[in-house]
């Protein structure tokens, strides 16, 4: 099995800034993706943004030029930094990593249980 555990969400002000942090851990022979969504009030889950093992990356449109996904890859983590931040922004943001099981060697799909980010007007 695999876990993801996130930190770092929290309430801000907008225009202010945050980060959170991922780290996975369990049975892992490789981490292909790992990225961020998220899920408003009464809406469904968006991406946010995502990372690929070579270093692709992948923003929606509404978060370009403000927010930054990294990788540690060496320690199994991604972070996403949340720049000028805005009260649409408000959500639980989800860490999603697509990952080859060390037991298996199958592909699956694994979910953090979620951190909230509320920004305030």
């Amino acid at each position: 099995q695999v876990q993801l555990v996130e930190s770092g969400g929290g309430l801000v002000q907008a225009g202010g800034s945050l980060r959170l942090s991922c780290v996975a851990s369990g049975s892992i022979f490789r981490i292909d993706v790992m990225g961020w969504y998220r899920q408003a009030p009464g809406k469904s889950r968006e991406p946010v943004a995502v990372m690929e093992n070579g270093g692709n990356t992948n923003y929606t449109d509404s978060v370009k030029g403000r927010f930054t996904i990294s990788r540690d890859n060496a320690k199994n983590l991604v972070y996403l930094q949340m720049n000028s931040l805005k009260p649409e922004d408000t959500a639980v943001y989800y860490c999603n990593a697509i990952v080859i099981s060390s037991d298996t060697l199958l592909r699956r799909n694994y979910w953090g249980q979620g951190t909230q980010v509320t920004v305030s007007s």
